[in-house]
């Protein structure tokens, strides 16, 4: 895939020991939005993980041609990969402003841009991060990674828990991220995947089983189920 701008090959990693991604291999386009979907505790989570040399991993990682899987996390954060985690993991005993402040790298930080995705967060800059909704919190982590002038962003269940208002919120500002950032998306949500995704890459036991165009695998309802073990319609389980 000549355009891809992260290519993953052969990857696998393992936590205390124990073999949570068997044999992945996906390009993701250097645009749009690639949904990692699949059943619960299949891998997608330890892929995003393994990715970013969080947990032990083998296999080759290269963005825009480049290996970076022989480098610690914070060097990969700095060739340009952005991470929203899964559990938002603010920090709760300091301000909005002072996590977002915590997260910038670059020489001229995206804040226009974070404002205008957020202006809630602005309003809020004052208040500790521990006292804000599960929404709020989610905003803050987003924000945190667009922040940086990224290459790609890989953002781990942005939807979980939130209620429907928020979860639209959050999908508006993927969306208008997007256009600037391509972005690996691990989401449940499949109406989300539906709005958002261009490509997608379905896991089950720790490997890729199938990659394809989002749109005709969400409308293909026996590969949804086959698949994913749920309806095209429904929620996809949650992710590991």
């Amino acid at each position: 895939m000549s355009d891809a701008i992260l290519q993953v090959k052969g990857l696998r990693a393992s936590i205390a020991g124990q073999q949570v991604v068997e044999d992945v291999t996906f390009n993701v386009p250097a645009h749009g939005i690639t949904a990692v979907l699949g059943r619960n505790g299949v891998g997608k989570t330890s892929t995003l993980r393994a990715i970013m040399g969080l947990i032990h991993r083998r296999g080759e990682v290269r963005l825009a041609g480049e290996r970076i899987d022989g480098l610690l996390t914070h060097r990969i954060a700095r060739r340009g990969i952005g991470y929203v985690p899964e559990d938002r993991e603010v920090f709760a005993g300091l301000t909005v402003a002072e996590n977002l402040a915590l997260a910038e790298r670059d020489r001229h930080p995206r804040r226009e841009l974070v404002a205008q995705l957020f202006p809630d967060l602005v309003a809020r800059s004052a208040q500790r991060a521990g006292t804000l909704s599960g929404g709020q919190q989610q905003m803050v982590s987003v924000a945190r990674a667009l922040l940086n002038d990224n290459r790609v962003l890989l953002v781990d269940e942005p939807t979980k828990g939130l209620a429907p208002k928020v979860v639209d919120e959050v999908a508006d500002a993927l969306a208008q991220a997007a256009a600037s950032v391509p972005i690996v998306l691990v989401e449940q949500n499949l109406d989300v995947v539906r709005r958002l995704a261009d490509g997608a890459v379905v896991i089950a036991g720790g490997r890729v089983v199938h990659t394809g165009s989002a749109r005709e695998i969400l409308d293909d309802p026996p590969l949804v189920r086959r698949l994913l073990g749920v309806h095209a319609d429904t929620t996809a389980e949650g992710a590991s």
